[in-house]
C-alpha cells in the first residue's frame, strides 16, 4: 500500500511540470562503454525498434505536457516567523493535476490557486496524487508580471522603502471611509534576481503574509491576493485584499485583466466557477472599498479605486 499524507493544504499555483535536468556532469557509463561498432549497430534498426523509439518519444512529450499542483502544507498553530525553522514550515510540495477519475476528478478540476483544501495525498514513486480532497476556503492566488501602470500607493510606499535601505515594508490600504481593506508587502527584485518566479514557485513563502491577515480579521471570509511584478519598477507587489468579492479586488482585476471584475458587472462569476462575484448584500452604491459615494462622480468620469490607495 502507498504512504499516504493527510492534511490541510494551500493550493498555491498550477504549473506544467518542469522537466528534469541532469545537467552536462550528468554522465550515462553504458554509453561511455559503448565503442565505434556498436554506435554503427545502433544506427541498423528494424522497424520494432523504430515504432518503439517513436512510442517512448511520444511518452516523454506528454510527461513534458502534464501539469502539477504547488501545495504548500498548513500548520494548526501560526508559525514564528523568527523561529530558525519558520521558513522550512512552508517548503512547497507537489501533486499531479491530471488522471483522475469520476467524483475525484471533478473535484481535483474545481481546484484554483488559493484554494485551501483538506485533502489526503498517496505517495508513488515519490510522486503524490490526490486520494481524496475537499474545498475548505475559496481564498483565490493571481499572478501578474511585468504589469503597465502600477497603482500609486505600490510605487510611493517603494520609494519610502528604498529611500530607508529597506529591501522589503509594507502598509495598509484603506477604503475612502478610512476602513482597512488590504496588507500591501513590497520584496525587492534587484537585477540578477527573480522574487515574482520566487514567490510564484513557493520558495518564497507569502502564507505568512495571508496567515498574518486571518489572524487580525474577526471572520472567515476568503481573501484575493495578487502577486505582482510592475514593467516598470525594480520590486514585486503582494497584495492580500481582505474581502474577494469587494470593489477593490474586482477593480484591480479589471486593471491587470485576471479576472472578472467590475466591468463585467456585479452578478459575474469567476472563470471556471460559479461563486457569485459579488455577495448578495452587496450593491453599487460606491460606499464599498476603494469608492467614495460622496464624490459626486458620473457616468463620464474616469475613476480608478486603486487611485485612491
Amino acid at each position: 500500500m502507498d504512504p499516504t499524507t493527510s492534511g490541510r493544504f494551500r493550493v498555491h499555483d498550477r504549473r506544467q511540470r518542469p522537466a528534469i535536468d541532469d545537467g552536462p556532469d550528468a554522465v550515462d557509463d553504458e554509453a561511455d562503454a559503448t565503442d565505434a561498432d556498436d554506435e554503427a549497430d545502433a544506427t541498423d534498426v528494424d522497424d520494432e525498434a523504430d515504432a518503439t523509439g517513436a512510442n517512448d518519444e511520444a511518452d516523454a512529450t506528454g510527461a513534458a505536457d502534464a501539469e502539477e499542483f504547488v501545495l504548500v502544507e498548513l500548520t494548526d498553530e501560526p508559525v514564528d516567523p523568527t523561529a530558525p525553522d519558520a521558513e522550512d514550515r512552508y517548503d512547497p510540495l507537489y501533486a499531479t493535476a491530471e488522471g483522475y477519475e469520476g467524483d475525484l476528478a471533478d473535484a481535483v478540476d474545481a481546484l484554483r490557486s488559493g484554494f485551501v483544501v483538506d485533502a489526503t495525498l498517496a505517495w508513488t514513486d515519490g510522486s503524490a496524487r490526490f486520494r481524496d480532497v475537499e474545498i475548505v476556503r475559496e481564498t483565490r492566488f493571481r499572478f501578474a508580471d511585468e504589469v503597465e501602470g502600477m497603482f500609486e500607493a505600490a510605487v510611493e510606499t517603494w520609494r519610502q522603502i528604498r529611500a530607508e535601505g529597506e529591501p522589503v515594508g509594507s502598509i495598509t490600504t484603506r477604503s475612502n471611509d478610512g476602513d482597512p481593506n488590504g496588507a500591501l508587502y513590497l520584496f525587492a527584485d534587484a537585477p540578477g534576481s527573480d522574487t515574482f518566479a520566487e514567490v510564484r514557485t513557493g520558495r518564497l513563502p507569502i502564507e505568512p503574509l495571508v496567515a498574518r491577515v486571518n489572524e487580525s480579521r474577526a471572520d472567515d471570509d476568503p481573501r484575493e491576493v495578487f502577486v505582482l511584478r510592475p514593467a516598470d519598477h525594480e520590486f514585486v507587489a503582494v497584495y492580500v485584499v481582505f474581502d474577494r468579492d469587494g470593489v477593490l479586488a474586482q477593480t484591480v482585476r479589471d486593471t491587470y485583466d485576471l479576472g472578472a471584475g467590475l466591468a463585467a458587472g456585479l452578478d459575474a462569476s469567476y472563470p471556471g466557477g460559479d461563486d457569485s462575484l459579488v455577495s448578495d448584500d452587496s450593491d453599487d452604491s460606491g460606499d464599498g472599498d476603494g469608492l467614495d459615494g460622496d464624490d459626486g462622480l458620473d457616468g463620464d468620469d474616469e475613476f480608478d479605486a486603486l487611485d485612491r490607495l
